[in-house]
């Protein structure tokens, strides 16, 4: 592929995924139209919505590089993809149709299998985060790009880590005790790779569970402000695998590196 403007790309999203935010919110207000799909988790009209504002710009911007969505069938059969997007319009469903606030909005560019550039939106919490390259990674505050470096920490006395679940598994358990996590938010969308690149927070931890298009765009962010995502194991995560399902997960902040 011939190199392409990941900054241009990314910068000219940003826009559409404000937009995006404010017509989620717009739905939302005024009463969403649920319903379980095949796997049995929830979609709404605001889910799709949202998919069509994101992936249409995404299109116009970069036509020739392939699309995968959460909420489509569009190219999931396929085995050989190296440059593509990874888009999940509503991340954090459940919460985004119960009226709660951290459901984000996330779309994130893969190329040779690895994060290049992502961007995350969290409409309800107007915090909007992108990055595009090794120390290219900002929060949008006031219409101005503050660079994520890791250190923006509440409690630099303590290690605290984001949990998906209060219930804490042994194998988790093991790897909070080697980092010394002290304590643990429960936080569930992908909001967590962004306060984890800003040092609101030091980590996180996952066995296998969820696929590619909820992390891709917080793998990017997260690593590009200089923090890292590895799996248990300590080997890097690589996209495009079959069925788009996740490995273990370690996220670090660059500050407990």
């Amino acid at each position: 592929m011939n190199k392409i403007n990941l900054k241009g790309i990314v910068e000219n999203l940003i826009d559409t995924f404000l937009y995006a935010g404010k017509v989620s919110l717009e739905l939302r207000e005024r009463g969403l139209i649920k319903k379980i799909k095949f796997d049995n988790t929830p979609v709404s009209n605001g889910d799709l919505e949202v998919n069509k504002i994101i992936t249409e710009k995404i299109k116009k911007l970069t036509p020739n590089i392939s699309i995968v969505s959460e909420e489509t069938s569009d190219n999931k059969s396929k085995t050989d993809l190296k440059d593509f997007w990874l888009i999940d319009p509503i991340d954090g469903t459940y919460d985004y149709i119960n009226n709660l606030e951290e459901f984000t909005i996330n779309a994130g560019l893969i190329i040779n299998k690895k994060p290049a550039a992502g961007l995350i939106y969290a409409p309800a919490k107007k915090r909007m985060f992108y990055s595009y390259g090794k120390g290219l990674a900002f929060e949008l505050i006031n219409g101005k790009a503050d660079k994520l470096n890791g250190l923006k920490k509440f409690n630099k006395s303590e290690i605290t880590f984001v949990s998906y679940s209060k219930k804490i598994k042994p194998e988790i358990e093991k790897i909070h005790k080697r980092f010394n996590v002290k304590n643990f938010v429960r936080m569930k969308s992908s909001l967590k790779f962004c306060v984890i690149a800003t040092g609101e927070y030091d980590g996180y931890v996952a066995e296998p569970r969820a696929c590619e298009w909820d992390i891709a765009a917080g793998h990017s962010i997260l690593e590009h402000s200089g923090g890292t995502v590895l799996d248990f194991d300590g080997n890097e995560i690589l996209y495009g695998k079959k069925d788009f399902k996740n490995p273990s997960l370690v996220l670090k902040s660059k500050r407990i590196l």
